[in-house]
């Protein structure tokens, strides 16, 4: 049984009962579920043409992050709902149904904003810092952009990202929310929120050196991945491709270049690779980028010995042109909190 244990309690997983259920948790956690700079909306509207494929979405997010906006159709599920077969039925209907009929799409999504003041006033106040128009030219733009799909689980089934990206070629995010209950029915619930790392990875530097402003999601072209010799050699070098990444579906079409981080003792970004391609590594839920060429020399770009990034672990996002224009780690990823939280450590 899986639990969250604590002096005072113990919480235990629970099983929503019903999707109305699921969906409350949602609402209730969607600032942080989601993060800054996205609106949700919680509107179900039949959504394709008559005598076409029709269905109804269980809402939309606008990822206002960028420079340009993005918009996911959403499909919450319960894992009790036979998952894997319901959703990948589920998305493609909506790809279909969202291709057949964008204006309806649009008038939806502005009913909504006008119902729901503190969306619509996000909405503008993005329109105002962006080159649209005005509210209806952003809408315009998000039902003619490339279909995006998001599905909210409360427990992820084995192999349901990697069904998903092998069934369709455009984006499918996926979230996990569940929910923990203690004796007397107080409730817990345990989330990744949307894109956590991506956002992270796109503030802006704090030195002199990095970029003077917030990288825009949409702005993202360049991942960086963690290396050991052997591994840095072999397969980096010598067969002009790195394996097992996993990378969000949304930014796998942006990726143009891969760098790699060279762990101790070199403990620094040393070479960089066009993309030719991104493809399915084996039956899993990760991917192989293949280069267009060999990967050359960049830097090094080294890590700070006391400096306010530590070594990379993980995969991380940037664009090319900050890291060519970096001098450490801490000019591509060090931000102002990151500034205050090593002044409070040292004070």
């Amino acid at each position: 049984m899986d639990v969250i244990w604590t002096e005072q309690e113990i919480y235990s997983r629970i099983d929503f009962e019903t999707e109305a259920d699921f969906e409350s948790a949602i609402r209730l956690v969607r600032k942080e579920l989601f993060g800054a700079n996205r609106v949700y909306l919680e509107v179900k509207r039949r959504i394709g043409t008559r005598g076409g494929i029709q269905n109804v979405p269980d809402g939309y997010l606008l990822d206002l992050n960028g420079s340009k906006p993005r918009l996911y159709v959403v499909e919450n599920e319960l894992k009790s709902h036979d998952p894997l077969r319901h959703i990948a039925v589920q998305v493609l209907q909506f790809s279909l149904s969202f291709g057949s009929d964008p204006l309806a799409i649009k008038r939806i999504l502005l009913n909504a904003l006008q119902a729901d003041a503190e969306a619509k006033a996000q909405a503008e106040n993005f329109v105002i810092a962006s080159s649209f128009r005005n509210l209806d030219d952003m809408l315009e733009y998000l039902v003619e952009a490339p279909f995006a799909a998001l599905v909210i689980i409360d427990e992820m089934p084995e192999q349901l990202e990697t069904i998903l990206s092998e069934r369709f070629t455009f984006a499918v995010e996926v979230l996990e929310l569940s929910g923990y209950e203690n004796a007397s029915g107080k409730r817990l619930y345990r989330f990744e929120p949307f894109l956590a790392d991506v956002t992270v990875d796109a503030a802006a530097p704090s030195s002199e050196q990095g970029s003077a402003r917030t990288l825009a999601t949409d702005e993202i072209d360049t991942i960086v991945v963690p290396a050991r010799e052997d591994g840095f050699q072999q397969v980096f070098l010598g067969e002009n491709r790195w394996y097992q990444v996993r990378i969000h579906g949304s930014m796998r079409p942006q990726i143009r270049y891969v760098a790699v981080y060279q762990v101790a003792p070199v403990s620094a970004i040393t070479y960089v690779a066009p993309v030719k391609s991104i493809e399915r590594w084996k039956d899993t839920e990760k991917f192989v980028l293949n280069f267009s060429e060999p990967a050359h020399a960049i830097g090094p770009v080294p890590l700070v010995r006391g400096g306010r990034v530590t070594a990379l672990q993980n995969l991380r996002y940037t664009s090319y042109k900050r890291l060519c224009s970096a001098k450490s780690l801490d000019d591509i990823w060090a931000t102002e909190d990151d500034a205050v939280a090593a002044t409070s450590s040292s004070a």
